[in-house]
Protein backbone atom coordinates (compact mmCIF):
# COMPACT_ATOMS: atom_id res chain seq x y z
CA UNK A 1 0.00 0.00 0.00
CA UNK A 2 2.55 2.22 1.11
CA UNK A 3 4.45 1.49 -1.86
CA UNK A 4 1.86 1.96 -4.47
CA UNK A 5 0.95 5.71 -2.79
CA UNK A 6 4.82 6.43 -3.52
CA UNK A 7 4.77 5.46 -6.84
CA UNK A 8 1.76 7.46 -7.57
CA UNK A 9 3.40 10.95 -5.85
CA UNK A 10 6.38 10.57 -7.39
CA UNK A 11 4.29 9.77 -10.92
CA UNK A 12 2.31 13.09 -9.83
CA UNK A 13 5.98 14.95 -8.91
CA UNK A 14 7.28 13.82 -12.22
CA UNK A 15 4.36 14.74 -14.19
CA UNK A 16 3.92 18.03 -12.65
CA UNK A 17 7.74 18.53 -13.58
CA UNK A 18 7.76 17.76 -17.04
CA UNK A 19 4.85 19.92 -17.27
CA UNK A 20 6.67 23.18 -15.73
CA UNK A 21 9.55 22.22 -17.99
CA UNK A 22 7.43 22.49 -21.18
CA UNK A 23 5.85 25.41 -20.01
CA UNK A 24 9.08 27.07 -19.90
CA UNK A 25 9.96 25.85 -22.96
CA UNK A 26 7.49 26.99 -24.77
CA UNK A 27 7.37 29.81 -22.78
CA UNK A 28 11.44 30.62 -23.96
CA UNK A 29 12.24 33.21 -25.04
CA UNK A 30 9.58 35.75 -22.75
CA UNK A 31 11.69 39.24 -23.19
CA UNK A 32 13.32 40.43 -25.85
CA UNK A 33 16.56 38.88 -27.05
CA UNK A 34 20.09 40.69 -27.61
CA UNK A 35 23.17 40.38 -29.75
CA UNK A 36 26.16 41.48 -28.26
CA UNK A 37 29.14 42.51 -30.90
CA UNK A 38 32.43 43.71 -29.54
CA UNK A 39 32.94 45.35 -32.49
CA UNK A 40 32.07 48.89 -34.08
CA UNK A 41 29.03 48.81 -36.34
CA UNK A 42 29.77 47.76 -39.47
CA UNK A 43 32.59 45.45 -39.11
CA UNK A 44 31.54 41.21 -40.45
CA UNK A 45 29.87 40.29 -36.97
CA UNK A 46 28.29 43.45 -37.00
CA UNK A 47 26.83 42.77 -40.46
CA UNK A 48 26.03 38.85 -39.17
CA UNK A 49 24.73 39.47 -36.82
CA UNK A 50 22.08 42.43 -38.07
CA UNK A 51 21.13 40.05 -40.42
CA UNK A 52 20.67 37.30 -37.94
CA UNK A 53 18.33 39.38 -35.82
CA UNK A 54 15.72 40.22 -38.69
CA UNK A 55 15.47 36.89 -39.30
CA UNK A 56 15.40 35.22 -36.17
CA UNK A 57 13.06 37.57 -34.16
CA UNK A 58 9.71 36.54 -36.88
CA UNK A 59 11.09 32.76 -35.00
CA UNK A 60 11.30 33.64 -31.45
CA UNK A 61 8.46 36.17 -31.84
CA UNK A 62 10.09 38.41 -29.30
CA UNK A 63 12.93 41.19 -30.58
CA UNK A 64 16.43 40.87 -31.19
CA UNK A 65 18.30 43.79 -30.64
CA UNK A 66 22.38 44.01 -31.45
CA UNK A 67 24.38 45.93 -29.63
CA UNK A 68 27.59 47.17 -29.89
CA UNK A 69 30.25 47.03 -27.47
CA UNK A 70 33.80 47.26 -28.68
CA UNK A 71 36.91 47.39 -27.00
CA UNK A 72 39.10 45.07 -24.49
CA UNK A 73 40.04 42.81 -27.32
CA UNK A 74 36.45 41.72 -26.52
CA UNK A 75 36.37 42.36 -22.80
CA UNK A 76 34.04 45.17 -22.64
CA UNK A 77 31.10 42.85 -24.23
CA UNK A 78 31.97 39.80 -22.37
CA UNK A 79 32.31 41.71 -19.16
CA UNK A 80 28.64 43.19 -19.97
CA UNK A 81 27.16 39.53 -20.92
CA UNK A 82 28.87 38.64 -17.72
CA UNK A 83 26.41 40.65 -15.75
CA UNK A 84 23.42 39.58 -17.38
CA UNK A 85 21.67 36.41 -16.00
CA UNK A 86 21.97 33.30 -17.78
CA UNK A 87 18.90 33.04 -18.65
CA UNK A 88 19.23 32.30 -22.56
CA UNK A 89 17.90 35.94 -23.85
CA UNK A 90 21.97 37.46 -23.97
CA UNK A 91 24.31 35.79 -26.60
CA UNK A 92 27.73 37.14 -28.35
CA UNK A 93 28.24 37.16 -31.81
CA UNK A 94 32.27 37.51 -32.59
CA UNK A 95 34.63 35.92 -34.81
CA UNK A 96 36.54 32.99 -33.06
CA UNK A 97 39.98 34.08 -33.57
CA UNK A 98 39.04 36.74 -31.40
CA UNK A 99 39.00 34.41 -28.10
CA UNK A 100 42.23 32.86 -29.23
CA UNK A 101 44.53 35.47 -30.09
CA UNK A 102 42.94 38.30 -27.32
CA UNK A 103 45.32 36.43 -24.51
CA UNK A 104 48.09 36.38 -26.09
CA UNK A 105 48.34 39.65 -26.85
CA UNK A 106 46.70 41.63 -24.27
CA UNK A 107 47.88 41.66 -20.32
CA UNK A 108 45.30 41.30 -18.06
CA UNK A 109 42.40 40.77 -20.16
CA UNK A 110 38.97 40.68 -18.49
CA UNK A 111 37.51 37.36 -19.40
CA UNK A 112 38.29 33.90 -19.57
CA UNK A 113 36.45 32.12 -22.94
CA UNK A 114 36.63 29.21 -21.86
CA UNK A 115 35.40 29.65 -17.97
CA UNK A 116 33.24 32.71 -19.24
CA UNK A 117 30.93 31.01 -22.18
CA UNK A 118 29.55 28.46 -23.47
CA UNK A 119 28.97 27.27 -27.02
CA UNK A 120 25.57 27.53 -28.81
CA UNK A 121 25.72 28.19 -32.60
CA UNK A 122 28.49 28.37 -35.80
CA UNK A 123 27.34 30.61 -38.10
CA UNK A 124 29.68 30.11 -40.76
CA UNK A 125 33.00 30.69 -42.17
CA UNK A 126 34.52 33.46 -43.44
CA UNK A 127 37.28 33.37 -45.53
CA UNK A 128 40.42 35.82 -46.79
CA UNK A 129 41.83 36.63 -49.64
CA UNK A 130 45.23 36.78 -50.60
CA UNK A 131 45.31 39.51 -53.52
CA UNK A 132 47.90 41.44 -54.95
CA UNK A 133 48.09 44.98 -57.23
CA UNK A 134 47.38 43.90 -60.85
CA UNK A 135 50.52 44.90 -62.08
CA UNK A 136 52.68 42.13 -59.37
CA UNK A 137 55.03 40.11 -62.08
CA UNK A 138 53.46 37.14 -60.62
CA UNK A 139 49.76 36.41 -62.32
CA UNK A 140 48.48 33.07 -60.04
CA UNK A 141 49.31 31.59 -56.53
CA UNK A 142 52.19 29.49 -58.44
CA UNK A 143 54.68 32.12 -59.82
CA UNK A 144 54.00 33.94 -56.56
CA UNK A 145 55.47 30.84 -54.56
CA UNK A 146 58.25 30.72 -57.05
CA UNK A 147 58.60 34.53 -57.33
CA UNK A 148 58.86 35.22 -53.68
CA UNK A 149 61.76 31.80 -53.15
CA UNK A 150 63.90 33.36 -55.67
CA UNK A 151 63.86 36.81 -53.91
CA UNK A 152 63.50 36.29 -49.76
CA UNK A 153 62.88 39.21 -48.02
CA UNK A 154 62.09 41.73 -51.24
CA UNK A 155 58.41 41.16 -50.69
CA UNK A 156 56.26 42.33 -47.87
CA UNK A 157 52.93 41.86 -46.76
CA UNK A 158 50.21 44.41 -45.16
CA UNK A 159 47.56 43.56 -42.44
CA UNK A 160 44.62 44.99 -40.92
CA UNK A 161 47.20 45.21 -37.29
CA UNK A 162 49.35 43.03 -35.15
CA UNK A 163 47.57 40.24 -34.29
CA UNK A 164 44.48 40.74 -36.44
CA UNK A 165 43.89 37.65 -38.24
CA UNK A 166 45.07 39.13 -41.76
CA UNK A 167 48.28 38.92 -39.87
CA UNK A 168 48.53 35.39 -38.95
CA UNK A 169 47.24 34.17 -41.82
CA UNK A 170 49.75 35.47 -43.60
CA UNK A 171 52.71 34.56 -40.95
CA UNK A 172 50.98 30.63 -41.13
CA UNK A 173 51.45 30.96 -45.27
CA UNK A 174 54.70 32.35 -44.98
CA UNK A 175 56.17 29.49 -42.67
CA UNK A 176 54.17 27.00 -44.36
CA UNK A 177 55.32 27.59 -48.00
CA UNK A 178 58.95 28.28 -46.89
CA UNK A 179 59.07 31.74 -48.13
CA UNK A 180 60.30 35.50 -46.39
CA UNK A 181 57.99 37.90 -46.38
CA UNK A 182 58.09 41.20 -44.31
CA UNK A 183 55.29 42.18 -42.53
CA UNK A 184 53.82 46.05 -42.30
CA UNK A 185 50.92 46.42 -40.07
CA UNK A 186 47.85 49.05 -41.07
CA UNK A 187 45.11 50.45 -38.71
CA UNK A 188 42.63 48.07 -40.57
CA UNK A 189 41.48 46.90 -44.22
CA UNK A 190 40.51 50.69 -45.23
CA UNK A 191 44.81 51.13 -45.20
CA UNK A 192 45.72 48.23 -46.00
CA UNK A 193 43.65 47.63 -49.00
CA UNK A 194 44.99 52.04 -50.11
CA UNK A 195 48.66 50.72 -49.31
CA UNK A 196 48.39 47.72 -52.33
CA UNK A 197 46.55 49.35 -55.09
CA UNK A 198 49.60 52.62 -54.30
CA UNK A 199 52.34 49.61 -54.32
CA UNK A 200 53.51 50.36 -51.00
CA UNK A 201 52.93 46.73 -50.67
CA UNK A 202 53.14 43.23 -52.62
CA UNK A 203 50.31 41.30 -50.93
CA UNK A 204 47.84 41.62 -48.25
CA UNK A 205 44.80 39.49 -46.70
CA UNK A 206 41.41 40.81 -47.14
CA UNK A 207 37.76 39.61 -47.14
CA UNK A 208 35.68 39.50 -50.22
CA UNK A 209 33.39 42.20 -49.72
CA UNK A 210 36.18 44.70 -49.24
CA UNK A 211 38.27 43.98 -52.10
CA UNK A 212 36.04 42.99 -55.24
CA UNK A 213 35.23 46.79 -56.00
CA UNK A 214 39.55 47.03 -56.85
CA UNK A 215 39.36 43.69 -58.71
CA UNK A 216 36.24 43.86 -60.37
CA UNK A 217 37.84 47.46 -62.20
CA UNK A 218 41.27 46.02 -62.59
CA UNK A 219 43.03 47.13 -60.02
CA UNK A 220 43.59 44.16 -57.82
CA UNK A 221 44.45 40.40 -58.56
CA UNK A 222 42.73 37.80 -56.75
CA UNK A 223 45.99 35.08 -55.83
CA UNK A 224 44.01 32.46 -53.19
CA UNK A 225 41.60 32.24 -50.77
CA UNK A 226 42.83 30.77 -47.24
CA UNK A 227 39.69 28.35 -46.63
CA UNK A 228 40.66 24.57 -46.33
CA UNK A 229 38.49 23.98 -49.83
CA UNK A 230 37.67 26.63 -52.46
CA UNK A 231 34.70 28.91 -51.06
CA UNK A 232 31.19 27.61 -52.54
CA UNK A 233 30.80 31.66 -53.04
CA UNK A 234 33.83 31.54 -55.48
CA UNK A 235 34.62 28.41 -56.19
CA UNK A 236 37.18 29.30 -59.46
CA UNK A 237 39.10 30.92 -56.94
CA UNK A 238 41.91 28.46 -55.31
CA UNK A 239 43.24 27.47 -52.33
CA UNK A 240 46.18 27.72 -50.79
CA UNK A 241 45.91 24.44 -49.31
CA UNK A 242 46.12 23.07 -52.71
CA UNK A 243 49.64 24.26 -52.57
CA UNK A 244 50.36 23.36 -48.89
CA UNK A 245 48.17 20.53 -47.43
CA UNK A 246 45.60 21.02 -44.98
CA UNK A 247 45.85 25.04 -45.00
CA UNK A 248 43.42 26.48 -43.43
CA UNK A 249 42.54 30.14 -41.87
CA UNK A 250 39.18 31.05 -42.82
CA UNK A 251 38.17 32.35 -39.63
CA UNK A 252 34.00 31.10 -37.74
CA UNK A 253 31.64 33.47 -36.87
CA UNK A 254 30.06 31.92 -33.75
CA UNK A 255 27.35 32.38 -31.07
CA UNK A 256 28.01 32.19 -27.70
CA UNK A 257 26.10 32.06 -24.38
CA UNK A 258 27.21 33.15 -21.17
CA UNK A 259 28.64 30.08 -18.90
CA UNK A 260 25.79 28.75 -16.94
CA UNK A 261 22.71 29.15 -19.82
CA UNK A 262 20.12 26.36 -19.79
CA UNK A 263 21.09 23.85 -22.97
CA UNK A 264 17.60 23.94 -23.51
CA UNK A 265 17.89 27.94 -24.32
CA UNK A 266 21.00 27.18 -26.01
CA UNK A 267 19.33 25.05 -28.24
CA UNK A 268 16.74 26.79 -28.91
CA UNK A 269 18.60 29.88 -29.89
CA UNK A 270 20.56 27.54 -32.09
CA UNK A 271 17.70 25.61 -33.95
CA UNK A 272 16.78 29.75 -34.50
CA UNK A 273 20.08 30.32 -35.79
CA UNK A 274 20.41 27.06 -38.31
CA UNK A 275 16.66 28.41 -39.57
CA UNK A 276 18.09 31.89 -39.94
CA UNK A 277 21.25 30.71 -42.38
CA UNK A 278 18.99 28.20 -44.14
CA UNK A 279 16.95 30.48 -45.93
CA UNK A 280 17.70 31.72 -49.13
CA UNK A 281 17.82 35.29 -48.45
CA UNK A 282 19.58 35.00 -45.91
CA UNK A 283 22.18 32.83 -47.12
CA UNK A 284 22.42 35.41 -50.04
CA UNK A 285 22.85 38.20 -47.72
CA UNK A 286 25.61 36.34 -45.81
CA UNK A 287 27.55 35.13 -48.96
CA UNK A 288 27.03 39.17 -49.68
CA UNK A 289 29.32 39.86 -46.39
CA UNK A 290 32.00 37.40 -48.05
CA UNK A 291 30.62 34.06 -45.34
CA UNK A 292 29.85 30.60 -46.18
CA UNK A 293 27.01 29.88 -44.14
CA UNK A 294 27.43 26.43 -42.01
CA UNK A 295 24.88 26.65 -39.10
CA UNK A 296 26.49 24.30 -36.70
CA UNK A 297 24.76 23.38 -32.94
CA UNK A 298 27.02 23.78 -29.71
CA UNK A 299 28.78 20.89 -30.31
CA UNK A 300 29.82 21.55 -33.83
CA UNK A 301 31.03 24.69 -32.76
CA UNK A 302 33.00 23.61 -29.56
CA UNK A 303 34.98 21.07 -31.87
CA UNK A 304 35.64 23.98 -35.01
CA UNK A 305 36.88 26.53 -31.96
CA UNK A 306 39.23 23.65 -30.70
CA UNK A 307 41.00 23.52 -34.30
CA UNK A 308 40.68 27.56 -34.84
CA UNK A 309 42.13 27.81 -31.51
CA UNK A 310 45.42 25.81 -31.96
CA UNK A 311 45.75 26.79 -35.22
CA UNK A 312 45.59 30.70 -33.92
CA UNK A 313 47.81 30.08 -31.52
CA UNK A 314 50.21 28.22 -32.95
CA UNK A 315 50.73 31.14 -35.69
CA UNK A 316 50.75 33.82 -33.25
CA UNK A 317 54.07 32.11 -31.75
CA UNK A 318 55.33 32.19 -35.66
CA UNK A 319 54.45 35.91 -35.01
CA UNK A 320 56.27 36.26 -31.92
CA UNK A 321 53.13 38.20 -30.14
CA UNK A 322 53.41 39.12 -27.00
CA UNK A 323 51.19 40.73 -24.18
CA UNK A 324 51.12 44.32 -24.27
Amino acid sequence: MTRGIFLKISAAIALQALSIFAYADSDFPNKPVKLVVPYAPGGLPDTVARILAEKMQADLKQPVIVENKPGGGGGVAITAIKQYPADGHTFLVTDGPLLAVSPIIIKNLKYDAQKDLDPVSLVGVAPLLLVTNSSAPFKNMKDFIQYAKERPGELNYGSSGIGSIHHLTAEAMAHSLGINVKHVPFRGSSASIPALIGNQIDITFASPPTLMGFVDSGKARILATNTLARSKTSPDIPAISEYVKNFDFGFTVVMLAKKGTPEAYRNRISDSVKEAVNDPEVKSKLEKAGVDSIAGGPAELAAKLASENSRVIAAAKLANLKPE
